[in-house]
């Protein structure tokens, strides 16, 4: 079945928006608050535990800012995980689902893509105040859209304890698990969280139907996208799972071989109109959505065959002095190459449209011999075809 490409709903916006009325913020109230909020998942991490949807003004914050976003990234990868293989109906697990993020967003794309199966959508975090929001925004979601066929069911859980997952056993498997911008927060302070963190997605799988996905979602810092290659790293030495993507390999991620490098996605973005006013009074940019990400499965499928001459581009085109250069990463490992604007043609143009995320197919990468040793930049030849298998 051909899929859309389908964004966040301007009936899903309108069901946020119709939740935040009773707050009355002002636009200035909303961007002070949008960054504390901010402060609090990037530099003042120590505070991540504190419950800001339980304070009226940060909750409202959350749910008119942070929440559009992360249902965007969401709804990106759902569009490229594969297609569900369910006869009459899905079902999706949304753990550590805050205000219900996972839930709405897989809610929305089914309702845009008209899929012939019935949703049901469970949704675990420790917050009851969480849930009850969730609640609150799909039963707004589907009065609006006169959906009577998808329902959701909460559960009140520490994920950390593990006291939901035999009630969630009794209600699957399930063809789709999301985990999103919530591995990071547990087992912070414990004394191996990779092992802990990588033992609950090592659950989720077991909760999976043969052919559903388990999606990971991070914030795209240093910290919480290294942590998630860490997970990534482990489960496939203990080979729990395969990954659909975004990585052409299995091996070692070459992003933890220096303790500065990290591998996060960034896609463009529209934003809703309150996101560009609070952009513009807190003195922020969100025209695009970046996040670290993973799609796991059991049954060995990937987003595209795997060869040594298809890499995924792993940073920005950097225009640089009379050629321009990317970061590539495929089972060789990273490479930097490049193409001199002289050298550009017919064959290889596809290179000026290459962009983090994209999945390309080198003909040929030339290095360099100088005294002996082999340059470790590539080089793109004017003949060397260049084509684009897959945009972001």
């Amino acid at each position: 079945m051909q899929r859309l490409n389908v964004p966040v709903s301007q009936r899903l916006l309108d069901a946020i928006h119709a939740s935040v009325e009773g707050a009355s913020l002002s636009t200035k109230q909303s961007a002070q608050a949008v960054s504390e909020l901010s402060r609090i998942f990037t530099t003042e991490r120590n505070r991540i535990s504190f419950s800001y949807l339980d304070s009226s003004h940060l909750g409202a914050a959350y749910l008119q800012y942070f929440l559009p976003v992360n249902l965007a990234k969401i709804q990106r990868l759902l569009n490229e995980m594969p297609t569900p293989e369910v006869d009459e109906s899905f079902s999706v697990l949304d753990l550590g689902s805050g205000p219900g993020t996972g839930a709405l967003a897989a809610l929305d794309w089914w309702q845009q893509q008209t899929l012939p199966y019935v949703l049901s959508v469970t949704a675990v975090d420790g917050s009851k105040a969480a849930l009850s929001q969730a609640q609150q925004l799909w039963n707004r979601y589907c009065q609006a859209s006169g959906i009577g066929t998808a329902g959701l069911q909460t559960y009140e859980g520490d994920l950390e304890g593990r006291a939901w997952l035999e009630r969630v056993k009794q209600l699957g498997p399930f063809g789709l698990i999301i985990v999103a911008n919530c591995l990071n927060e547990i087992y912070a302070d414990a004394k191996d969280p990779v092992e802990l963190r990588s033992g609950l997605i090592t659950e989720c799988l077991s909760l999976l139907t043969p052919q559903g996905t388990v999606m990971v979602v991070e914030p795209a810092l240093r910290e919480t996208s290294r942590g998630l290659l860490h997970v990534r790293d482990r489960l496939l030495q203990e080979k729990r799972c395969s990954i659909y993507s975004p990585c052409l390999h299995e091996d070692g991620c070459p992003a933890l071989v220096s303790p500065t490098d990290w591998c996060h996605e960034e896609r463009a973005w529209e934003p809703p109109e309150i996101i560009r006013q609070i952009d513009e009074e807190a003195g922020f940019i969100k025209d695009a959505l970046k996040f670290s990400y993973l799609l796991l499965r059991k049954d060995g499928k990937t987003i595209t065959e795997r060869r040594s001459d298809i890499y995924r581009v792993v940073s920005e085109l950097r225009k640089m002095k009379g050629e321009k250069r990317a970061w590539l990463c495929n089972e060789q490992g990273r490479q930097e190459v490049g193409r001199q604007d002289r050298l550009a043609s017919p064959a290889n143009t596809a290179f000026d449209q290459w962009h983090r995320g994209s999945i390309v197919q080198i003909e040929r990468i030339v290095r360099k011999e100088r005294e002996g040793k082999v340059s470790a930049l590539g080089r793109i030849d004017q003949d060397a075809g260049v084509r684009i298998i897959r945009p972001v």
